[in-house]
């Protein structure tokens, strides 16, 4: 193990550098993670990673296998107790339990996409309690629709055995992500004279991460 930690750079040795190598290490050494698709990521430009979630796990194993930097966000009361300069450190985005109602994390990610940054998303807007998909919130199709970038739709399997809500943490569970092909907004945007505009365009993505099975 100490001689991956000096494998990585001094250029590298930043906060968020250090954890996407100590969370490669653990899921790909220790859950020996199988992924799948990850040149669906653009190489540059905007864009939307959304995922299912059911586990903390998701963050990390949605995003590590990007080659870029990813931002997620979590919620507020997590950068409470001197915790939101590590947070921050990660590229951790604060969001109110409610995200549809939080103005100021939703200019910061739409600011985040003009810069040509990527950025992870949950449509069902919280973990799920039994594994099966939730439905998804209006403001992730809000965001899409606002920021007009693809979305790429991924989907992780495993992480609600391994340590799903309620769940005792396991180590004997084998992981997968996949990410699929890019959406565009002409894929999952009905439009602005559709009165249902943004739920459509969030269960549309949703829709899209739904139909990821998981290919033996």
């Amino acid at each position: 193990m100490l001689r991956f930690f000096e494998s990585i750079s001094r250029r590298e040795m930043n906060l968020f550098n250090i954890g996407v190598n100590c969370c490669r290490y653990v899921f790909g050494t220790i859950y020996d993670c199988e992924v799948i698709g990850e040149l669906n990521i653009p190489k540059d430009g905007a864009c939307l990673v959304a995922s299912n979630h059911v586990s903390f796990f998701d963050p990390p194993l949605a995003g590590i296998w990007i080659q870029r930097p990813i931002h997620f966000f979590a919620r507020k009361t997590l950068f409470y107790n001197n915790k939101g300069h590590i947070l921050e450190g990660l590229n951790t985005i604060p969001v109110d339990r409610d995200g549809d109602s939080d103005v100021g994390a939703f200019r910061k990610v739409l600011a985040l996409l003009k810069a040509g940054e990527v950025v992870g998303i949950f449509p069902e807007g919280t973990r799920s309690t039994n594994g099966v998909i939730q439905s998804a919130k209006r403001g992730v199709g809000m965001m899409a629709c606002r920021a007009a970038v693809p979305v790429v739709p991924a989907r992780v399997f495993g992480t609600f055995e391994a340590w799903g809500k309620g769940k005792p943490l396991r180590f004997d569970v084998p992981l997968r992500v996949i990410y699929d092909r890019p959406i565009y907004p002409q894929d999952f945007d009905p439009g602005e004279n559709d009165p249902n505009r943004y739920q459509v365009a969030a269960d549309r993505i949703l829709q899209a991460i739904a139909k990821i099975a998981y290919k033996s």
